[in-house]
């Protein structure tokens, strides 16, 4: 699948952070940077931009804040046309602690949102535009928020916003190929002025699939984790992503050389991917925060009553 316009955006630091607290040590950002970069994927996403008064530094690893000092140390000495990116949340960050384009290593901000904030996170997103960066707005938990309220959402993002992409973002792992058409196909009636994006989650192994349907149907900007990373079922694996597109731009070897190195390795320490619970929670459309307590205790292999937990059909 070539189509030139697309851009690919790797959020494996970002991502993965949600395992670990964000405490990858900088070698690892680095190698990751290092790979990103020679693969010739558009954007890396190294975490969030939150304020340090409303987290602690010391449970939280340096990418929860992605301050410009550290991504500085990771960008030093690699050649690179990857742009930097990081996410903000709404109402988590200190707008003033953001300092200018010109004076920052950051390329993109991307603002993470509900559709109730929709007000918030348009005026966050343009005033990081007035400050020199790409912006994009990338709506949250999408399954549940398909209804008039999200259509209304779009129509204000189109008139008051300059962002370049808005995100859909299947935060359960919920959607399925006939939702995600509808939704880019919204998204794209309305946003005349702006590319449509699309994250996927693997709850039920439709991360990649539901990536290749919203590109099919004119999504260009996608995201993607090297080996799947992220918070419990993971996303979609970047290195599918590179391999179904053909661009001749994208380099797959240093994703699997990096796999191979480093990720391998991870996989023994750090849970994520499918795993039953989390596609369970999918199938339910629920937040995978039960799935992951549940992979915590010493109940974590009981699939059956946890599904019930969740349905109410467990017998008396």
């Amino acid at each position: 699948m070539y189509r030139p316009e697309i851009k690919v955006l790797d959020c494996t630091i970002r991502d993965g952070g949600l395992i670990n607290n964000h405490n990858f040590d900088h070698k690892f950002v680095k190698d990751v940077y290092r790979a990103i970069s020679a693969s010739g994927v558009d954007y890396i996403e190294l975490g969030y931009k939150n304020s340090k008064e409303l987290f602690s530094s010391e449970e939280y690893g340096y990418w929860k804040f992605c301050e410009d000092d550290e991504i500085e140390k990771i960008k030093e000495g690699v050649e690179s046309n990857a742009k930097v990116a990081v996410m903000v949340d709404v109402g988590r960050v200190n707008l003033d602690d953001v300092k200018p384009a010109s004076e920052s290593p950051v390329d993109m901000i991307r603002t993470a949102t509900y559709v109730k904030d929709i007000d918030k996170a348009i005026f966050m997103a343009n005033h990081f535009y007035e400050k020199g960066y790409e912006t994009t707005l990338n709506i949250m938990a999408i399954s549940r928020d398909r209804g008039l309220e999200l259509t209304d959402a779009l129509k204000q993002i189109e008139k008051e916003s300059h962002v370049v992409a808005v995100y859909i973002v299947d935060s359960f792992g919920a959607l399925y190929q006939e939702t995600t058409e509808e939704l880019v196909k919204r998204y794209k009636s309305i946003l005349r002025n702006k590319e449509v994006g699309f994250h996927g989650h693997n709850n039920q192994q439709l991360g990649f699939g539901n990536t290749i349907e919203a590109i099919i149907h004119g999504a260009n900007y996608l995201d993607a984790t090297i080996y799947g990373i992220g918070r419990a079922a993971g996303n979609c694996p970047l290195e599918l992503l590179v391999g179904f597109l053909k661009n001749p731009k994208f380099d797959i070897r240093p994703i699997l050389d990096l796999i191979s190195k480093e990720f391998i390795p991870l996989r023994e320490k750090m849970e994520w991917g499918y795993i039953i619970p989390y596609a369970i929670s999918g199938i339910m459309g629920e937040h995978p925060r039960a799935a992951m307590a549940l992979r915590k205790s010493d109940k974590k292999e009981n699939y059956r009553e946890f599904y019930e937990s969740l349905t109410n059909t467990g017998l008396d």
